[in-house]
Formats: structure tokens, sequence, C-alpha cells
């Protein structure tokens, strides 16, 4: 539903007399809690060039240029602030066939973190060279990833099984005409470049998770006992009461300089040309198609995309690969692969947009006519939703009615503190005790208190939003056993 809420003055300013108004999609309880940066910078985005939609997700808060949870669709204008500096930051979940008192014992789970840690490095400077058991690989191969994305060429390179291809949102991008000719063209150029002179370091940190909110998670699938969630779930792999892996990862230190550099390179050419930043706002700075900035930002987020698309594929194949050290005949299915920031040229409203869309994921429908021969053609295709450890996450599917929000719904719970407030304010004690009681296990010695589940909206607050606008379906619940996170492995 369109929610144009006037009990709230802050989010009352958000209609205007000249633009047609924003789309909110929020409880009471989840509009009167938006945080006023966030506010503004959805102002500030509808008002900017060429956008014609704004949609605001249960989710927002204050982002990069444009809130994280909102979706922006222009049909002449690419803009990179409502993709952000973690290009394709994704979600992916692996199915085992593995039933969940297989890992009721804590030894065992402590035995999967550590297999998956000697295999999976964390943290900002993670590369596969940190760990023990890492995946080795020559540059040239990590180069074709970039420009392929996940080819049966980088598959097979990788051990990662091809047919999982077929359960990724994208599984690769071209350039700017649709070529790879113009990615090869475009990574030769930046090579000169003095900002990825680190390019080879940058390469080793495929099949790694980040810091901050990325994560793995073991989980047990509760499939929802309706027959529609079943048949939805048979039809998405899930198997009810099974274990079942959940990542959330992007394109690491190699699209962060991409996008990083690209807004630098925007931000001097609107001083040159003397352009105005929307609302004054540096980081929402955007470029006309046909361009040759679009052309190089296009090329750019091409790049860093296909990066975290075999970012992903890999980090699925060692988590399986940690799994059988445990569990040597367990099997795996791969569910999804979704991103959720990203641009995409898309049919919205009977007119081609590109619909960016800033931590908020896709969520195409039954029948939607980009999902015509893939597996998820008469269902939706899955939505993968983090909530956090103690509430669980969620698997969702698209519903028709998502079309008021060009197809998307939010990525996840979103922030209700920020960072540093988080770590001042809640204590460390307790959220360790809070995850033990819980019986959830984390690779760190402590649960990092800036991804506490306190530091999250109310989870529940934020799906009922989703489900009373008749977005998406819930179609599984997934309960967190154990987490990896950056951070020392720790002892029970």
């Amino acid at each position: 539903m369109q929610l144009i809420p006037t009990d709230n003055e802050a989010i009352a300013k958000l209609v205007t007399d000249s633009l047609p108004p924003i789309t909110v999609i929020g409880t009471e309880t989840i509009r009167n809690a938006f945080d006023q940066k966030a506010l503004q910078q959805a102002v500030n985005a509808r008002s900017a060039t060429g956008v014609t939609d704004v949609i605001l997700n249960p989710d927002a808060h204050g982002g990069y240029g444009a809130p994280i949870g909102c979706v922006m669709v222009s049909p002449s204008h690419v803009f990179p602030g409502p993709v952000g500096v973690d290009i394709k930051c994704s979600m992916s979940l692996l199915q085992f066939d593995l039933p969940s008192d297989e890992i009721v014992d804590r030894r065992v789970r402590r035995n999967l973190i550590n297999a998956i840690c000697d295999r999976i490095p964390t943290g900002a400077g993670a590369s596969q060279r940190s760990v023990r058991k890492g995946k080795r690989f020559d540059l040239n191969v990590a180069c074709r990833a970039v420009l392929e994305g996940a080819s049966e060429t980088v598959c097979g390179e990788f051990g990662i099984p091809f047919d999982w291809t077929e359960r990724c949102e994208d599984s690769f991008h071209r350039g700017h005409d649709d070529s790879v000719d113009a990615l090869e063209n475009r990574l030769e150029k930046i090579l000169k470049e003095k900002y990825l002179a680190n390019f080879v370091e940058k390469m080793s940190q495929l099949g790694s998770y980040g810091g901050g909110n990325h994560f793995g998670e073991c989980e047990i699938v509760k499939i929802g006992q309706d027959e529609e969630s079943k048949r939805i779930a048979e039809q998405f792999g899930l198997k009810d009461d099974h274990v079942a892996f959940l990542s959330h990862c992007g394109s690491r230190g190699f699209g962060n300089i991409l996008a990083t550099e690209q807004f630098k390179i925007l931000q001097k050419k609107f001083t040159d040309w003397g352009t105005a930043f929307p609302g004054g706002d540096r980081e929402l700075v955007y470029a006309p198609i046909g361009s040759g900035e679009a052309n190089d930002y296009l090329d750019d987020m091409a790049m860093g995309a296909n990066f975290a698309t075999v970012n992903h594929l890999l980090i699925n194949v060692l988590v399986w690969e940690a799994f059988r050290e445990v569990f040597p005949h367990v099997k795996a299915n791969f569910v999804y692969f979704i991103s959720h920031n990203i641009v995409r040229r898309e049919i919205w409203k009977n007119q081609s947009v590109l619909v960016h869309r800033k931590g908020a994921t896709r969520a195409f429908p039954a029948g939607h006519h980009e999902l015509k021969g893939t597996p998820f053609e008469t269902t939706g295709h899955p939505i993968l939703l983090p909530g956090n450890p103690k509430s669980g996450s969620t698997i969702m599917v698209g519903l028709p009615n998502a079309n008021i929000s060009a197809f998307s719904i939010n990525h996840g719970a979103g922030r209700a503190m920020g960072r540093r407030n988080a770590i001042k304010s809640l204590n460390q004690n307790n959220v360790d005790k809070e995850m033990n009681d819980a019986d959830i296990l984390c690779n760190c010695r402590n649960y990092p208190l800036d991804e506490a589940p306190d530091a999250y909206k109310n989870f529940e607050d934020v799906l009922a939003s989703v489900k009373i606008s008749g977005l998406a379906k819930e179609v599984a619940r997934l309960n967190a056993k154990f987490v990896i996170k950056d951070g020392n492995k720790a002892d029970d």
C-alpha cells in the first residue's frame, strides 16, 4: 500500500506541491521511527534530476547519498549513491540434507565454525592467503571473474557447480554496451591508474567475508505449514527442519575502490560544470545515460558486481567443503543468490527504467516476465531477508502488489542504532549472555556490539509492514545456530 502519513511532521515533509509523493512502506510504528537523515535523503533523492519515483522501505535509515532501504527509479540518469560503496552486496543460501538434530551438540557446531574459518577469512583486509585452507587461484582467473562473472569457464576454475548459476538473480554483468569488451577496455584503463595499484591484493579477497554487517550464519529451516508455503518451498529446494547456511557479503575492497573513485570523479565533474548537488548532498551525484561518465560508472559497477557474484558462489563452495570435513557425505542444494545494492535496467509501468536498489531487494512475483524460463517462473524467486540471530531471518516470495514498489522490498531489518551508539550504550556481558541463552555460537570471543540484535529494528514490525502492504508472502523462517562474523575464534 502507498502510505503518505500526516501524523508525523517529518514524514509529511516528504510530500511536496511540485512532485508526486514518495511511496512509504511502513506501519505507524515504523514510520514514526525513521531517522531525520533518512527522511532528508529521501527528499533530496526525489528532487534529483531524472528521478521519477522514490520508495522508502520499512528498514530505511541514513546511508550514502540515499537512504539504505530505498528504491530510486529513473529512465534517464544513473546514480552511484543508491548503490553505495559495496557494489552488489548480496545474500545467498545453501541448503543441506542434514537434519537439525545433527548439530544440536555444541562441539559439532564448534568444529563446523573452525572448519569454515580455516577456509573463509573475515574482516576488512581478509584474503584467501590469510587462512590455512584457503582457495588458491591464479590472478588471470580472478580477472576473468571480474570480466565474465560466473561463466562456465570461471565456475570450472573455482570448482563452482555451474548449475548454481541458474539460481542467481544475475550470474554475470556486461558493460554499458552489453559487451565484455567494454569491461576489458575499462579494466585495462583503470589498472593504469594509481588507485588500483593494489589490484592483486583485492583479487585475493575472492571467497571472503568483509567486516561490519557481513556474516555467515548456520540456520535451521522452518517452512510455513500452509499448503502454499509448502508448495513454494519445494520449488525453492528448501527442506523443513534441516540445516542451511545464509551468507551476506559483497564486492569487498575491489568494489569499494571502484565506487569511491567514481564518487570522486563525478563530484569533480559537478564542480567543474557548476552543477548543484541535489539537496546540497555531494554523495547524490549522477550522470545522464549515454554520457561517458555514465558509461564508465556502469562498467565499473558491472565489474564490481561480477566480483560479488563469484565471491558469493565461492564462499558457498568453501562452506560446503567445511561441512563435508565434519559430515563427509552431506549434500547441498544452492537455493538462491540475490543482491540489494545494484542498478538494473527493468520494465516497470510499461517503461524501460533504471531501478536503483539501495539496501533493497528485488521481489518479482510468479509470472513476471523476467522469470520466464527460470526455475521460479511459476512461484516467484526466493527473497532472502536477514533479521538478526535472535529473531531469525526469513525467506519470502513476491506478490503482484509489489508493483507499487518497483517490485522491491526491504533487504533486512535495518539499523535502529548507529555503530558508535551501539558500542557505547550496549552491555557486552548482556549481549554475550543473550546469545548464549539462545544457544547461538559465534566465531568471535565476544559478539560485536555494533551488530547485536538490539542495534537493529524490531524484525516483526518490519515484516508486518511488508505483509500488510501485500508486497510479499513469508515462506519459511531461518533460526540461527551459529554465526561467523569479523573476529577471532572463540573457545566454549
